[in-house]
């Protein structure tokens, strides 16, 4: 008896791809409210830099005019962008986390052998993920905002496609990660060896010329850094301002990470398949 033949993906409708995205969106939506800690975890790391550190660090780290404020800040307001800059770092870390164990239990495969193409698989994967961030990202603003953080209410709008653009950015670099990663053990260590380098090493936590003034090096590493650009990117869209050297960067990075994620899981040429070929 012959083996059924799988559809040709050039046949197939947009009717299928949404099916597909919806199918995989879903998952990943049902996935994180059935895992509540997650989500609580998410919120906790960056309010109690908001609650603890800014309020130890007000009267010492006093944040000057610079763009795009137009006065004097508290020093919660502008650490506001980089905490939502963690939130993103952190999921797609733990997104790229998941991919690592859903390719250990299977389940990856399963997903891998769809007709449709696997760049649309893993672009879905990653939309999906973003979803996720971009929810934890809007509850961490409402709460923020009875902490004295009040930013123009355009700016709640307008900084949505950078939040989005940014967590495609940290998400193809976590997918990019887990392609490298052949247990899931070791994805730990890889996790910390990247979170802490780029969220330290930016302007999350401290403006780039009080960086300059204390250390050249570091803030040429800072400038380097793509997430340096990010939190810029939706320091500047929260106060519905366009940051046009952030936005080349971030762009410029999420089509290089993704596009050498999608090369990477290629079962032909990819790290998947030298890995394969090493099992063998």
């Amino acid at each position: 008896m012959n083996a059924p033949v799988a559809p040709n993906p050039q046949k197939l409708g947009a009717i299928h791809y949404w099916r597909c995205f919806y199918g995989i969106a879903s998952r990943e939506i049902l996935r994180f409210l059935h895992q509540r800690e997650r989500f609580i975890s998410a919120l906790v790391r960056p309010l109690l830099w908001l609650f603890i550190f800014a309020a130890g660090f007000r009267q010492v780290l006093g944040v000057s005019i610079i763009a795009p404020y137009k006065t004097y800040i508290l020093y919660e307001v502008f650490i506001t962008p980089g905490l939502i800059g963690m939130i993103l770092l952190f999921n797609g870390m733990q997104s790229s986390l998941s991919m690592v164990y859903d390719r250990e239990t299977g389940s990856m495969k399963t997903l891998l052998v769809s007709p449709l193409p696997r760049w649309f698989l893993l672009v879905s994967k990653l939309f999906a993920g973003v979803l996720v961030a971009v929810l934890q990202a809007y509850v961490f603003l409402l709460i923020a905002y009875f902490w004295r953080v009040k930013p123009p209410e355009i700016g709640y709008v307008t900084v949505l496609p950078a939040i989005v653009l940014v967590g495609l950015m940290l998400g193809s670099l976590g997918m990019l990660l887990s392609s490298l990663v052949r247990q899931l053990e070791n994805f730990a260590g890889v996790m910390n060896f990247v979170i802490f380098p780029m969220y330290f090493a930016s302007s999350a936590l401290y403006p780039l010329w009080r960086i300059r003034e204390s250390s050249p090096l570091l803030y040429y590493i800072c400038q380097y850094n793509p997430f340096t650009h990010g939190v810029e990117l939706i320091r500047f869209a929260l106060y519905g301002q366009f940051n046009l050297v952030a936005f080349s960067v971030v762009a410029g990075c999420t089509v290089l990470f993704l596009g050498l994620a999608i090369l990477a899981y290629d079962p032909m040429r990819g790290t998947i398949a030298r890995k394969g070929e090493a099992r063998q």
